[in-house]
């Protein structure tokens, strides 16, 4: 039977009461972006076509297929759209402009949207009033070069009075509610604009929240399937789990940001946190200048993935700790039950590869798809915003590059740990073999010995022998046996590396001679 120990930094499920906080569901990739031509759908079952034609209501209450009529009663079902949605909270709409202002300190802005806390909008689950609707009927003042909505606790009626009012594709609110990756851009128009969305998952780490009871180890079953998707902890006071970075932008007339974000669990980040981030952005000289230099607002909505750099930078720093002290613990703890411990955050690193792949490809998407909007712009400026948006992109993309440098080097790290640990395994158990073969050196004279004299040979029993012959004859060739088996090791305890083989064939006459010049030495200072 195999026997597990505990160890203090072994990873760990979070648990909360009973149940795992595991937020990220599989990702169903297939229905990420609106090119796949069947939405949702069922493609074993024949799909009813006869209320194709049909008028649709085009009130927001009839959101998706008020605008996209493929969009069927049974595509939402299987999408879950509504059913992840916030049941039981009111949505929390974060607002913020960023104005065309030469003032500096006046560019980031919270705009009055009429509610107590200003810049901030309570939807109740019930708005007979629709008051959030009209909010987002009236019309922008002058001045404003992009709007941002932070949304927390996405409830069913702000999710269609979002897609009606700002002609969003269903993909973004799917996507975003089952955690599926995707990138796309819909709806260009030369001149005009166009709509990008990116659903991003990335890695964030935190110190463990007292609400989260001490969570049990992942190696307290050796047959516990690896959930590369789950939140775990290296009980060293660190969390790691998966977030979700999840922006559609309308890029045109008025630039709008939708920023969606799960419902809370008090570790991925809320609404009201990531606008104070990017509020921050304001402040940053550098920034400054760039939006100066250019009025594409597509630069606030880069700004959004150095956020998911920032956190990717810090789990890697955390995780870099957690593997020196797990390397320490195969130095010095001979347990093979160790190597698990490392396969399993060795499994979470292969999975942080495809994530960071997929971060790289969304940058990659924003620098291939300038803004159709800022086509009527003069040529010049033109030029400078699109050189000025390349450069920031490979800017983001080398700090990419680096974590993927950084999580190849973790890798590895866990490879060679549990390569040792496995090496240290081997040389144990070889040590373990090599006690065996001296007991058997000490046995197998005194065998020998007595197979021969029980030969049935009259040369050799001839009724003469006695048990001390036999005696004699087995402790002779058992220190012949041992003289040998020491002479030809070329390292022991008894001589060294680069002892000759003649210097090996006297060791005795080495050994006594050594005994006795160390008796030499220890008797002065005893008399002393």
């Amino acid at each position: 039977m195999t026997h597990h120990t505990k160890h203090y930094n072994a990873p760990r499920d979070i648990k909360k009461g009973t149940a795992s906080l595991r937020v990220v569901p599989d990702p169903i990739y297939r229905h990420a972006a609106p090119s796949g031509p069947w939405p949702w759908m069922n493609l074993d079952v024949d799909s009813d076509l006869t209320n194709s034609d049909t008028t649709v209501d085009q009130r927001w209450q009839n959101y998706p297929q008020n605008k996209f009529r493929n969009w069927t009663a049974d595509p939402v079902r299987r999408s879950k759209m509504f059913e992840k949605c916030s049941k039981d909270k009111s949505s929390i709409i974060y607002w913020m402009d960023v104005r065309d202002s030469e003032d500096v300190t006046k560019r980031f802005t919270i705009p009055d949207m009429g509610g107590n806390d200003s810049g901030t909008t309570v939807v109740p689950i019930e708005d007979p009033q629709n008051k959030f609707w009209k909010m987002l009927e009236q019309k922008r003042s002058e001045g404003i070069r992009v709007r941002t909505l932070f949304v927390d606790d996405l409830t069913p009626p702000v999710l269609r009075m979002l897609g009606t009012r700002y002609n969003i594709e269903p993909f973004f609110f799917t996507s975003s509610l089952n955690w599926i990756p995707s990138r796309y851009q819909e709806a260009p128009r030369h001149g005009e604009g166009d709509h990008i969305t990116i659903t991003l998952p990335f890695l964030r780490s935190q110190q463990k929240s007292q609400s989260l009871t001490d969570p049990k180890p992942l190696d307290s079953k050796a047959d516990t399937p690896i959930d590369i998707q789950a939140p775990f902890s290296t009980g060293g006071g660190h969390m790691f789990f998966i977030d979700l970075l999840a922006i559609h932008m309308v890029r045109g007339k008025e630039s709008t940001i939708i920023s969606y974000h799960p419902e809370s669990t008090g570790q991925l980040t809320s609404a009201k946190h990531l606008r104070s981030l990017i509020q921050l952005v304001g402040k940053s000289v550098y920034w400054q200048k760039i939006f100066d230099k250019s009025k594409d607002p597509t630069f606030l909505f880069l700004a959004f993935l150095w956020y998911a750099l920032y956190e990717w930078d810090e789990s890697l720093d955390s995780l870099y700790s957690y593997v020196s002290e797990l390397e320490l613990q195969v130095l010095h703890l001979d347990n093979i039950a160790l190597t698990h411990d490392l396969h399993v955050l060795e499994a979470r690193l292969l999975h942080y590869q495809s994530l960071l792949h997929g971060f790289e490809v969304s940058v990659k998407f924003i620098e291939t798809n300038p803004n159709p909007a800022m086509e009527v712009a003069a040529k010049k400026e033109r030029m400078e915003s699109g050189a000025l948006m390349k450069k920031e992109c490979k800017n983001l993309l080398s700090e990419i590059d680096r974590l993927e440098r950084r999580r190849k080097m973790l890798s590895s790290r866990l490879k060679n740990a549990m390569e040792l640990a496995f090496a240290i395994v081997n040389t144990e158990d070889s040590r373990r073999m090599q006690r065996f073969t001296y007991l058997t050196v000490v046995f197998l004279p005194a065998s020998f010995i007595a197979s021969i004299f029980g030969m049935n040979v009259i040369e050799i029993n001839n009724g003469t022998q006695t048990l001390t012959h036999y005696a004699v004859a087995t402790v002779v060739l058992t220190l012949l046996t041992i003289y040998i088996i020491i002479m030809l090791q070329k390292q022991n305890s008894v001589h060294r590396r680069e002892a000759t083989l003649l210097q090996r064939a006297v060791w005795p006459i080495l050994s006594l001679q050594h005994a006795w010049v160390s008796q030499y030495k220890k008797s002065p200072d005893d008399m002393a």
